[in-house]
């Protein structure tokens, strides 16, 4: 079994024991062609290992805090898709050049207060960010969470997450690559 394989074991093990908060039960898992339209939908593909956790584990419901959004259809509590949340910040970030929403950036669990854990999407081990839009401004609003998905998930399955009231001293660290990644492009060189 490889570290993957059972970091999902673990995963599917504790989402079935907790009671996924304003849901009656956790939701099945999608299917390849939710998955393929949601993807679809967002102009760029998954990480490998979010693409398991809601085609192997359930559409949304676990992980933590509130735990994952679901993908593409609205949870029964209300929280909005994951594509439809990451669409709305992009869309909002057309109208609000201060509060530009990075490519990429996908927001796959809500904090409340409007923070979220997102997953950057453009590196293979997922990278896993907060965006905390209660700073004075979008420079201080995004922090390194997790070198990767997989560490992020263990932090929660170990009870090691800054969220964590044992760690609520920890200090996450700016996401140096924030002014890069929303960055107008620059035109071609005039010959």
């Amino acid at each position: 079994m490889t570290e993957i394989e059972q970091l999902l074991t673990r995963v599917a093990a504790q989402a079935r024991n907790i009671r996924p908060w304003g849901w009656p039960s956790l939701p099945a898992p999608v299917d390849a062609a939710t998955l393929d339209r949601a993807e679809t939908a967002l102009g760029f593909s998954l990480p490998p290992l979010l693409a398991a956790l809601y085609l192997q584990i359930g559409d949304g419901g676990f992980g933590p805090s509130y735990g994952l959004l679901p993908l593409l259809d609205s949870a029964p509590a209300g929280e909005p898709s994951v594509v439809a949340q990451y669409l709305a910040n992009r869309a909002e970030a057309r109208k609000d050049p201060e509060w530009l929403w990075p490519e990429g950036i996908l927001p796959i669990s809500h904090w409340g207060c409007g923070m979220y854990a997102c997953v950057d999407c453009r590196t293979p081990q997922g990278t896993v960010l907060l965006f905390e839009p209660n700073a004075e401004d979008a420079d201080h609003a995004w922090y390194t969470d997790a070198p990767g998905l997989a560490e992020w998930l263990h932090t929660w399955l170990d009870g090691t997450g800054w969220y964590e009231e044992s760690n609520d001293d920890a200090a996450l660290k700016p996401w140096p690559e924030f002014r890069i990644r929303t960055a107008p492009a620059m035109p071609p060189a005039q010959a």
